[in-house]
C-alpha cells in the first residue's frame, strides 16, 4: 500500500512530498531532498495501516 505524505526539510526548509509503502513494514532509509539535494534520514514506523514517519538531517 503507498501513501503520501508531505514534511519540511529540515535543511532547506521546503515542503516536499514523500511516496511511503506501507506493506514492507518498518524502514529506516537515506533519500535526497528534491530541492537541495542534501541526504534526509527517513524513519518509518507502521503496522501496515497506522503509521508515522520522521524525518531529520543526516548528522542530526
Amino acid at each position: 500500500m503507498l501513501e503520501s505524505q508531505g514534511y519540511q526539510c529540515p535543511y532547506c526548509g521546503e515542503q516536499v512530498e514523500a511516496v511511503l509503502d506501507l506493506s514492507a513494514g518498518d524502514q529506516e532509509y537515506i533519500e535526497d531532498c528534491s530541492v537541495c539535494c542534501r541526504p534526509i534520514v527517513f524513519s518509518l514506523h507502521t503496522d501496515g495501516q497506522d503509521w508515522t514517519l520522521d524525518v531529520r538531517g543526516e548528522d542530526d
